[in-house]
């Protein structure tokens, strides 16, 4: 956008870049007048604004005080100058894989918001800990077994260096590693799904899962994590529930005979999940002179009920999430769905699913929801499977919608993007798992349909052990396969913080651009003042945010000084 306006004191036009504000009414031009009084073209070239004449020195102050209004309201053009310049970099690698990796390795990415606690791990980490512990593998299914190892399984003590091939093997078996779709006896889906239950469920590696979990995060520059994991309790309620008996007709009936029951339950949580933080920052040895990088993480767990399940166990794992994060928001951060949406009972129960949560939103209005909503696509089900799941998500309170692969069969797909827009709902993109399990992927994602329509993007890993993948690479993908540029990884990355239940006021206004009042000179000058320190000292996620843009500032900076080199 161009516009005219007369300078003060110069007497000249102003010619207009989009995104400066129009409080400065003066640009500066490299002329005889900026020489004379020594005022450096350097300092002049910040503002990024020009205006013909203003010859007397005046003039040149009285334009050189607007340029400063004009630096503290847009960020000051050196930002936006720097900006282009890596951008320009980034265009240029953007063919070549190995370089467009190592650019976006480097590139902080603010937060993951939808990464599965176990799915998170590559089958090596899962092999080496059964090796540790003198586990078992079944020859046949290679499921990890507890030991003592019986009659069809092997001990996977040295396994790698005594049976390579089959040590080989195991990790496929728990991968989507040498999957290739459309030519294997099981599908991408099939596959996927089955690794989970070859796994083990030994709560005894918890610690170690989520540690790994963190380091890699922390190798990808994510600064925060939000963990799908469920306290055992929440397994416990839900047996509960599934022995009572079961109201259909009134959901809100069923709650009291269990209400009676949470105080115990979520206190055994909140204990146990302390005891396995503390476990966890061990193993990082956070706090010491040789910490990991993981420990400069910040992660919450985000606790869910598994969709596939009778609806009354489904109901009793609801509550046992709404009720432990609204008692440790530090620790838990919001409430999810899991499981398969194609299965048939997932399908069958949709609307009373998304009934239970409304249910207990209204009783607890202060817990947040992520719902996986639309992993779906047409053959894995019917198309009048694919007429609702999001818009019924979205309906009943979901704050992000996970994956939403199937927006374009939805019914009015347009209405329900400008209402996911108006209201803020992000959609939390998974491109390789979208791939791997449902083939979908290049112009058959929605991701540029969410964009287009200016619904909030974040980029998620969802399950990278287990589909081989890491958040750079899904970055990668998002500009390879679907063309995004660096201005709008970057404001997918400032998403994750925004959009994340971390508590505290956001830096940024409700559309996710625009700095909120009491930072935004704060933000384009670098330095906190005392109305911006205020809110910084009372928000995580401002701190968060506040951060980010700090490594974006050193990451351009580095990104430049290699390029001159």
């Amino acid at each position: 956008m161009r516009s005219s306006s007369s300078a003060p004191g110069a007497g000249a036009a102003c010619t207009w870049r989009p995104g400066w504000s129009r409080r400065c009414s003066c640009c500066v031009t490299r002329c005889s007048a900026t020489r004379a009084v020594g005022i450096s073209q350097d300092v002049l070239a910040r503002g990024v604004v020009h205006v013909v004449g203003s010859r007397t020195i005046w003039g040149v102050i009285a334009c050189v005080a607007l340029v400063g209004q004009a630096w503290a309201a847009d960020g000051g053009g050196a930002a936006a100058a720097r900006e282009a310049k890596v951008a320009a970099l980034m265009q240029r690698v953007a063919g070549n894989g190995p370089q467009l990796r190592a650019f976006l390795q480097a590139m902080p990415k603010g937060a993951d918001l939808h990464n599965h606690v176990g799915g998170s791990n590559y089958a090596e980490d899962f092999l080496r800990w059964a090796d540790e512990d003198q586990g078992c593998i079944a020859r046949d299914t290679h499921q990890l077994l507890p030991p003592p190892c019986g009659e069809g399984a092997v001990p996977a003590r040295g396994l790698a260096a005594r049976d390579a091939a089959f040590f080989s093997a195991t990790v496929d078996a728990l991968s989507m590693r040498n999957f290739v779709q459309g030519n294997a006896a099981a599908s991408g889906h099939d596959q996927f799904f089955s690794t989970f239950g070859r796994f083990g469920s030994s709560q005894a590696r918890r610690p170690d899962a989520i540690a790994a979990t963190l380091e890699q995060a922390a190798r990808d520059r994510v600064s925060y994590v939000e963990l799908i994991a469920n306290p055992g309790q929440s397994a416990e309620l839900g047996k509960r529930a599934g022995a009572l008996e079961w109201n259909t007709d009134d959901l809100a009936a069923n709650l009291a005979p269990l209400q009676a029951q949470l105080p115990a339950l979520v206190e055994a949580a909140r204990a146990d999940t302390a005891a396995l933080d503390a476990r966890v920052a061990q193993l990082l040895r956070c706090g010491q002179a040789d910490a990991s990088i993981g420990c400069g993480v910040r992660y919450r767990y985000v606790p869910y009920a598994l969709r596939t399940l009778p609806a009354p166990v489904v109901f009793g794992q609801m509550l046992m999430g709404y009720a432990v994060v609204q008692a440790d928001p530090q620790r838990y951060a919001g409430v999810n769905i899991v499981a398969p949406e194609d299965n048939p009972v997932a399908l069958r129960d949709y609307r009373l699913h998304m009934a239970m949560f409304k249910l207990l939103s209204a009783r607890y209005p202060q817990v947040p929801l992520t719902l996986h909503a639309g992993e779906l696509s047409l053959g894995l089900v019917p198309p009048a499977d694919l007429r609702f799941h999001i818009r019924d998500a979205v309906a009943a309170g979901a704050r992000r919608i996970g994956h939403g692969v199937d927006i374009g069969y939805e019914d009015n797909a347009a209405g329900l993007l400008r209402q996911m827009k108006a209201q803020h709902v992000a959609v939390e993109i998974n491109l390789t798992s979208n791939d791997v399990i449902l083939g979908v992927k290049g112009s058959d994602h929605p991701l540029p349909m969410y964009l287009a329509a200016g619904v909030p993007v974040v980029l998620s890993t969802d399950d990278e052990g287990v589909s081989r993948s890491d958040m750079t690479h899904e970055y990668q993908r998002a500009v390879t396969e679907q063309g995004l540029d660096y201005a709008t990884l970057k404001q997918v990355a400032r998403n994750g913080l925004t959009y994340s239940f971390a508590p505290g006021q956001s830096l940024w206004d409700a559309d996710g651009r625009t700095p909120v009042a009491a930072c935004a000179a704060s933000l384009a000058s670098g330095s906190a003042d005392a109305r911006c320190k205020a809110l910084l000292e009372g928000s995580e996620k401002a701190r968060l945010q506040w951060q980010l843009e700090r490594d974006f500032v050193a990451f351009e900076t580095q990104q430049l000084a290699e390029a001159r080199r």
